[in-house]
């Protein structure tokens, strides 16, 4: 019996509540399109995506964790040798800060995989 609340209380917990907490991270760059790889952050650390602004040139973008006070704050950042304004944006979530799928994909296999553990329990 514990053996199936155990693996209930696995499936159902969702994986940022274990404490570690995984972002995206990119480098500055002026794509629209930030590829990005995996980050795990400190314990002090939030996600974050930065927006970047400079008169006359197009926007820059990057991604990763960043210490909460950073959060919100404006600063500049020189790229390819134009000065620019970032300001970067945290959220509190695991891998919040990856780009959004449009037709909602990565979010299938929660239902799916609750509902597994749900008949598995039911077999134990």
């Amino acid at each position: 019996m514990i053996l199936r609340w155990l693996l209930f209380l696995v499936m159902a917990v969702p994986s940022g509540t274990t404490g570690i907490k995984t972002c995206m991270f990119c480098e500055l760059t002026d794509s629209q399109k930030c590829p990005g790889m995996l980050m795990t952050c400190g314990d002090d650390e939030d996600c974050f995506t930065g927006k970047g602004t400079a008169p006359g040139v197009g926007s820059i973008t990057n991604k990763g964790c960043t210490r909460s006070s950073s959060c919100g704050r404006e600063e500049p950042v020189t790229y390819q040798g134009v000065t620019y304004s970032l300001i970067s944006t945290c959220c509190y979530g695991h891998l919040c800060n990856r780009a959004p799928d449009p037709e909602g994909k990565w979010m299938v296999g929660t239902p799916t995989g609750l509902a597994l553990s749900v008949l598995l329990l039911h077999w134990l």
